[in-house]
């Protein structure tokens, strides 16, 4: 049996910058907020933490530096994916040497490869670490989608845990629940999902609500795992709205901004991502009061 990188909420944490450069001491804001508010995993180097505009210098920096703030209280996992085979290698052994607890690889983006190719992507990368690789599904943004026999073929990977789900396609989680064998595990991708790929054997979400309310999350995973789905899926229905305001323009620009208005971070973003609509701004504004996070 494969042990299981996390149960629980892990927080997709952004990268706050300062002066163009990445802000260190925002950062270390961040995670202490998160480790006292019971976060059960961070992931460093996604999508929320825009590594697509992260130098090579800058990542590993980032990286580096979550490990040793984290100092093992609770798992790191790193984003070293790329739409290049030899670069996600290169990303994950570095990630691995920074002292990551697992690599989160993202489908390769552009190339749009088939199933065969993700199969040989997937594998190459995994071969080449001695960590535990999450596979990330996000076909909204990479434009290819894990089938679920290819989900059933990485499965037998021995480094292959799980996969973080973020196609909102419950037809697919439910088909690769049922091929793949039970210490596969698989996380929900998208806030709004949580309790449902719970409810269908999920160990839990990788979050970008978890920036801004980290113990609700938390909260929200534990009643799933205990199969109190009765209080979880009220929970899920209170934060529906709040969720809603954090994808009302592209991510992290709204959960930026969030974390900027409840004074964690400037909330500067690197093109082409840019600041909000002053329409979307102020909808977040007035939900994040509603909620009582500011």
């Amino acid at each position: 049996m494969k042990q299981i990188l996390f149960t629980g909420s892990a927080v997709a944490i952004i990268t706050p910058f300062r002066n163009e450069t990445v802000d260190y001491e925002a950062l270390g804001r961040l995670l202490q907020f998160q480790l006292s508010s019971g976060t059960d995993a961070v992931v460093v180097c996604g999508t929320t933490g825009e590594a697509a505009t992260l130098s090579y210098t800058e990542r590993m920096g980032v990286i580096q530096y979550v490990v040793d703030q984290v100092n093992g209280r609770v798992p790191v996992i790193a984003g070293s994916g790329a739409n290049s085979t030899e670069t996600a290698i290169t990303l994950s052994r570095d990630a691995a040497q920074a002292g990551v607890d697992g690599l989160l690889v993202v489908t390769p983006y552009y190339n749009k490869a088939t199933q065969t190719g993700l199969l040989r992507h997937f594998t190459a990368v995994a071969d080449s670490v001695e960590k535990p690789v999450i596979l990330y599904n996000v076909p909204s943004r990479t434009g290819v989608s894990i089938a679920a026999e290819t989900y059933e073929k990485l499965s037998q990977h021995p480094r292959i845990v799980g996969t973080k789900e973020a196609s909102g396609n419950f037809s697919l989680i439910q088909r690769t629940r049922r091929l793949c064998p039970e210490d596969f595990s698989i996380w929900s991708g998208n806030d709004e999902d949580t309790a449902a790929v719970c409810l269908l054997g999920g160990k839990g979400v990788i979050s970008v609500a978890a920036n801004v309310v980290p113990g609700e999350m938390h909260a929200l995973v534990d009643a799933c795992l205990k199969n109190d789905f009765r209080k979880a899926g009220q929970m899920q229905l209170r934060l529906h709205r709040l969720c809603e305001l954090l994808f009302c323009e592209v991510n992290p620009i709204p959960v930026k901004t969030a974390l900027a208005m409840m004074g964690y971070c400037t909330g500067s973003l690197r093109l082409p991502l840019c600041e909000m609509s002053p329409e979307n701004r102020l909808s977040l504004q007035e939900g994040l009061q509603a909620y009582g996070l500011i």
